[in-house]
């Protein structure tokens, strides 16, 4: 890809506190016009992070994202308006139309697709580095699988409650994400911003590190990437490193040591069905994991009507119902759209 000259001509005021910063400079400034990103998911990180690398400089953003956006978005996700939620706008879209005034040298590109592993292969075209900003292992699996499949560095992150982690993976140099969680956490035992809720500061600083981390893999500045685990908690005040570097050697990883993509593959992850003449879509997890329904219940009564007996557990939310068997397989009535289905069961039960 070349130099933009039109922006290059215009870019010393824009971007003259960052070429100061003297491990930029102005050359690193150039190699970021040259970048492509792509961020998978606009929410509460996907926000932080398309704002914080637009307004550096980037010259390409993609964002993929699903979902439309609701009231309860706009406390932590921080490109959205009012007035984009009266519009019931794709937040792809809305984030698109806000960058755009950010920064109009910056091309960002908007997608309203939910990401899997029939088309994750060309959403990753030509891109430089890839933002994590979803809500589920499923999908952060089968990025990690392309990521390493192509060796394009990838940045994980998560935020619920107060607390955050994030992680940088530089494929076949560092350890990728499947070096240290082996397996998905089973379906329920996981919380999420929709049953435990999230402060909008943890989104923020673990949105920066993301964002941070980004701008040194952009500019060349690889012997600066954190190579650990960061793990804190903004209302407990804690701050973590975790040492993570032996988890390549010592573990058999199926997608950096072993080079099998099951998740790319589709070998591993849920699948959908929808249930003829009932409004409903069925959701198999690929592998059977036995649900505590005591333990979900807890988790969910503060934000729907729950019941359940030992063979069903049902949760009722003002449009839709999620009703869950012990091994995880669930049926979302309400809807005959398979990624709303798999919006809602990855928000509620977990993936």
């Amino acid at each position: 890809m070349t130099v933009r000259q039109d922006i290059l001509s215009d870019t010393s005021e824009r971007y003259s506190r960052q070429t100061l910063f003297p491990e930029i400079g102005e050359k690193g400034q150039e190699r970021l016009i040259r970048s492509k990103v792509v961020i998978f998911g606009c929410g509460a990180l996907g926000t932080v992070q398309a704002d914080a690398l637009c307004r550096a400089g980037v010259g390409n953003i993609r964002i993929v994202d699903r979902d439309f956006l609701e009231e309860s978005n706009l406390q932590r996700q921080t490109l959205f308006s009012e007035e984009d939620v009266r519009n019931s706008l794709p937040k792809a879209i809305a984030a698109q139309r806000r960058l755009r005034q950010v920064n109009s040298q910056v091309r960002v590109e908007s997608l309203v697709s939910d990401v899997n592993h029939r088309n994750i292969e060309k959403f990753i075209d030509d891109v430089d580095c890839i933002l994590d900003a979803t809500d589920n292992f499923e999908t952060r699996f089968l990025i990690n699988d392309v990521a390493v499949k192509y060796k394009i560095p990838w940045i994980y992150g998560a935020a619920v409650g107060g607390h955050g982690l994030t992680m940088t993976i530089l494929p076949l140099e560092t350890p990728c994400l499947r070096c240290i969680f082996e397996t998905m956490p089973p379906p329920g035992t996981s919380p999420t911003c929709d049953t435990a809720g999230v402060l909008g500061p943890i989104v923020n600083v673990i949105a920066s590190i993301q964002a941070a981390e980004a701008l040194k893999i952009l500019t060349g500045n690889l012997h600066r990437v954190n190579r650990q685990m960061i793990f804190l908690d903004v209302w407990e005040n804690s701050w973590k490193r975790l040492e993570v570097s032996s988890a390549k050697e010592q573990g058999e990883c199926p997608a950096c040591k072993l080079g099998r993509f099951d998740f790319l593959s589709g070998k591993e992850g849920s699948s959908t069905t929808i249930l003829c003449g009932r409004d409903s879509v069925q959701i198999n997890p690929n592998s059977a994991n036995l649900l505590d329904f005591e333990q979900l219940a807890q988790r969910l009564k503060p934000v729907g009507n729950v019941r359940f007996n030992q063979f069903l557990f049902k949760f009722d939310l003002e449009d839709y119902e999620i009703a869950v068997f012990p091994d995880g397989r669930g049926i979302v009535r309400g809807t005959k759209d398979a990624n709303v289905a798999r919006s809602l069961y990855a928000k509620y039960i977990g993936a």
